[in-house]
């Protein structure tokens, strides 16, 4: 069976003008022409152009298409390629979604410019040291606790009475073992489990970043020092 350019383009939904333009392009050119010139599609440009619509689908950009088809380049390549951009852009999703999340929790209805203004600058802003430690999947995790935690102010104040305690207890030469020493190491775990969720990789990113920016962190925020670092890794041991 012939399909015409208007008859094929009725019955897949597509317009005339894309059909043209695939023909333009090399995906899908007509087997046949009629003898004043238009266009005749057989059944296997049917298949061709299904095959080009699938992929096209998946949202490969019509040069791969081509490619792939013509067996210049691997599907299953192209496929993989296809599947990181997704990843990304479902890192963007989820990012956004808790941006969004945080953004209508904080926000009251009479709320003006100048507080989303702020408030973008807080959500979309990340430290570039910070970027060097956590990949965008875990930023987008971060991103999602944070939006489900809800306040982090009282976890910033727990911190802030803490780290204190802490360094008191280095000062005064508290015994890490020691019940005391035990009760701080264990406030401090529950706070940076809040934090990295007992994902270990996440757990792992933030304290190599530590380790490696701890003047830095201790300058910008108070702590924690190596020595307070220390006493709470002696009262967790056993």
């Amino acid at each position: 069976m012939l399909y015409k350019v208007g008859e094929l383009a009725k019955a897949t939904g597509l317009t005339v003008r894309t059909l043209h333009h695939y023909d333009h392009v090399g995906l899908v050119r007509p087997s046949g022409r009629t003898y004043s010139g238009h266009r005749l599609y057989d059944e296997p440009d049917v298949r061709r152009l299904y095959e080009v619509l699938a992929l096209r689908q998946l949202g490969l950009p019509l040069e791969d298409i081509g490619a792939a088809l013509a067996g210049t380049s691997g599907l299953g390549e192209l496929l993989e390629r296809h599947r990181e951009h997704l990843d990304r852009q479902l890192v963007a999703m989820r990012t956004l979604h808790a941006h969004l999340t945080t953004m209508l929790s904080t926000l009251g209805e009479q709320a003006g410019v100048t507080d989303f203004l702020a408030l973008i600058r807080e959500v979309t802003t990340v430290n570039e040291t910070v970027r060097q430690y956590f990949s965008e999947t875990q930023l987008a995790e971060l991103a999602e606790r944070r939006s489900r935690l809800g306040d982090q102010e009282d976890v910033q104040r727990k911190w802030q009475d803490l780290i204190p305690r802490v360094q008191r207890a280095v000062e005064t030469g508290t015994d890490p073992a020691s019940a005391e020493g035990r009760e701080l190491g264990r406030e401090w775990m529950s706070l940076l489990e809040a934090f990295h969720g007992g994902d270990p990789g996440l757990r792992d990113s933030l304290y190599r970043m530590q380790a490696e920016n701890s003047a830095e962190i201790q300058h910008q925020h108070g702590g924690p020092s190596p020595e307070q670092v220390d006493f709470i890794r002696r009262a967790t041991q056993g």
